[in-house]
């Protein structure tokens, strides 16, 4: 039986401000010819004073992170395809989310979509 693979990456993979945002992962999970990535985002900086202040904005409905889960594109580096995007079931987790929250939200959703994937595969 084949393996799961995961492999975290150093880059935003969903949300058209990622480029302001302090916090991303970026999990691609592979199994087979199925590729699925697995996205968080947060801290989206709206006001930088210059003094080391910084006033973060929302990202969405009241929520300063947000995880998406895509299919991956078929390219080179497997980014997200933003028109495959895969629904599922994620707790509603309180307003401000603390980066430690963050990374267990994330981790939590990768491993249901290690279980998940095995779906979209042709055994």
């Amino acid at each position: 039986m084949e393996e799961v693979k995961t492999t975290e990456r150093g880059w935003a993979a969903h949300f058209i401000m990622a480029d302001r945002c302090l916090f991303h992962r970026n999990t691609l999970i592979e199994l087979k010819n199925v590729k699925i990535v697995v996205s968080t985002v947060g801290l989206c900086i709206e006001r930088y004073d210059g003094n080391g202040h910084h006033t973060f904005t929302t990202i969405g409905h009241n929520r300063y992170y947000e995880t998406m889960v895509f299919f991956a594109k078929n390219d080179e580096f497997h980014d997200a395809d933003a028109s495959q995007r895969l629904d599922f079931d994620c707790p509603n987790e309180p307003i401000l989310w603390d980066e430690i929250n963050a990374n267990n939200i994330h981790d939590r959703i990768v491993d249901k979509w290690k279980s998940k994937i095995k779906d979209f595969t042709n055994n």
